[in-house]
């Protein structure tokens, strides 16, 4: 089912959902496993998947450095397909500009047809470690613009170097990023806003937003949108402060602000142990606050560990 369907289909209650990442080459998807099962509790209607984009490693060959492009998160699809068959319940892939050419993209999209996979998120992606900016893969797409366009396109039979007559055409939900603090390489939130409303009229279904930790920003964001004509569903995505690093991290990846009540938490925090239980209980509060103003879905980062997912989930119900 799609996304905007299990939407439509709660007639107002906030559905919960998550966001996980595959793990790394040699690991068993089993510890994947182990952090979705305490997380169906909740029933969350559908589950997204994130995928990384190649990378460089450096391997040695009797004292000379080759350098080699990887990825050291392969599978996303193959991962979907399988959480998809195990509970029952509906996936959505990322599919990113960065690190895949236009073809390969139309590869991800077809797998994704064959298995079922009904929702994706499109994404242009960051920039690779030893890049400043993002720089388009040869044969991609530069902007998220583009790729949801491509996809529109699949879900009308027209494919890169043909079009197909097929009862049977992709009929793929498609998701775009927003960013209630404005992109990080946005001029102005104005611009940011003006970008999210070209992806829309390309054909995004609903909106995921970055992470933020001031309600007030993402209510602000969301009127915004509106007034400028973006009518699709407005999701926030919420992602608990687990350690202290993250008063570093945060800002200066994100480029996003952290209230200063939050900040005088963490600071307060003896360990990181103490810091996660602040990050459970600011989350809480965030989302019964989100709640209250309607919104569609509560998206939460899980990403690694979910015991702090869970316990932010059981302390909203």
């Amino acid at each position: 089912m799609k996304v905007t369907d299990h939407i439509k289909n709660a007639k107002g209650k906030t559905l919960f959902s998550f966001e996980l990442i595959p793990p790394v080459k040699g690991r068993s998807i089993q510890e994947l496993y182990n952090n979705i099962d305490p997380l169906m509790e909740f029933n969350p209607p559908f589950i997204d998947v994130t995928t990384s984009r190649e990378e460089y490693v450096y391997i040695d060959r009797d004292g000379l450095l080759d350098k080699k492009l990887t990825r050291m998160r392969p599978g996303t699809v193959g991962i979907c397909a399988s959480i998809k068959h195990k509970y029952q319940v509906d996936t959505v892939p990322h599919v990113l500009c960065g690190g895949f050419t236009k073809e390969e993209t139309e590869y991800v999209l077809v797998d994704c047809h064959y298995l079922g996979i009904q929702n994706v998120m499109a994404l242009r992606g960051d920039a690779r470690q030893e890049q400043k900016y993002f720089e388009p893969t040869k044969g991609g797409h530069p902007y998220a613009v583009n790729l949801v366009k491509q996809i529109k396109d699949l879900n009308h039979g027209k494919y890169l170097h043909e079009v197909i007559e097929t009862n049977d055409c992709a009929d793929f939900c498609i998701g775009v990023a927003g960013y209630p603090e404005k992109h990080l390489e946005a001029p102005s939130l104005q611009s940011d806003l003006k970008r999210l409303k070209q992806k829309v009229e390309a054909g995004a279904d609903y909106v995921v937003t970055q992470m933020f930790f001031d309600n007030k920003k993402f209510f602000e964001f969301v009127e915004a949108a509106r007034e400028i004509g973006i009518n699709v569903p407005i999701i926030p995505g919420i992602k608990p402060v687990a350690v202290k690093r993250h008063l570093q991290l945060l800002p200066q990846v994100f480029r996003i602000d952290l209230p200063q009540d939050l900040i005088d938490a963490v600071d307060d925090c003896k360990d990181n142990k103490a810091v996660r239980q602040v990050g459970v209980e600011w989350a809480i509060q965030q989302s019964k606050e989100l709640k209250a103003g309607g919104v569609p879905v509560l998206h939460y980062y899980s990403m690694g560990k979910s015991d702090n997912i869970h316990a932010i989930a059981k302390g909203v119900l």
